[in-house]
């Protein structure tokens, strides 16, 4: 029997930051032995492109994540959001380890279009995912296995059980959601804040859909949300 879950950005990360635009993709019938490799390279080949020349940090898209990381009292250098971490990595090894097909996809697209993209296993997280302001006694887990505690109104991804799922929202995500062989359905999470966020978070899904069609992966449904319409409930 299929779960329903609902993702949303709770009111006062809208009032905060009016101009982010999420982006969700729920993928099903995920699986790991689809051969993605040959479809990487050309998301490659645009992320070197728009680097030539310029360093990660001065995309526009980046440059949005530093001012919010900025307005929440975090140190862009030492709190880089996931798709300047991945730029950053790309830039100086020229190249991305292999993890599992899905997460190599959105990795490669987080590249191309400089924003980052969440990939959650769906079934380690109990019935919804709010971003919201932490209290400071929900529980994370690290990538060593150690529990944290978020600092209190760090902003997180939480669960309906208080397990969360992303700490200093796009910086790093929890062990416990990670996607692995076992994985069979996933929520794809994508956020922009620059000038051009909609559009682009838009040809970033479109994109991920396309791909993953080709790859054999299971039907997509997507979701853009807004202020005006902050809750996705799917199943």
């Amino acid at each position: 029997m299929t779960m329903m879950f609902s993702f949303e950005h709770v009111p006062a990360i809208w009032s905060a930051f009016p101009t982010l635009v999420p982006g969700l993709l729920l993928v099903e019938d995920v699986h790991p032995g689809v051969v993605m490799t040959p479809r990487l390279e050309p998301l490659f080949v645009r992320a070197r492109a728009r680097l030539a020349g310029t360093s990660e940090s001065d995309l526009p898209e980046v440059q949005a994540w530093r001012r919010a990381f900025s307005q929440m009292g975090l140190k862009p250098t030492q709190y880089r959001s996931a798709a300047e971490a991945l730029l950053r990595r790309f830039r100086k090894e020229g190249s991305l380890p292999s993890l599992h097909p899905l997460v190599d996809l959105c990795n490669a697209v987080s590249l191309a279009y400089a924003l980052p993209v969440a990939v959650i296993d769906l079934d380690q997280v109990a019935g919804s995912i709010e971003v919201r302001p932490a209290d400071g006694d929900e529980r994370y887990q690290a990538f060593s296995g150690e529990e944290e505690r978020p600092e209190p109104g760090e902003v997180i991804f939480a669960d309906g059980e208080r397990q969360v799922h992303a700490r200093r929202w796009t910086f790093r995500q929890s062990r416990r959601s990670t996607v692995s062989d076992g994985t069979r359905r996933a929520l794809v999470v994508s956020e922009a804040l620059h000038a051009t966020a909609r559009a682009d978070l838009a040809a970033l899904l479109d994109t991920l859909e396309a791909e993953l069609r080709a790859a054999g992966f299971g039907p997509a449904r997507r979701a853009i949300l807004s202020a005006e319409a902050p809750r996705w409930t799917a199943g």
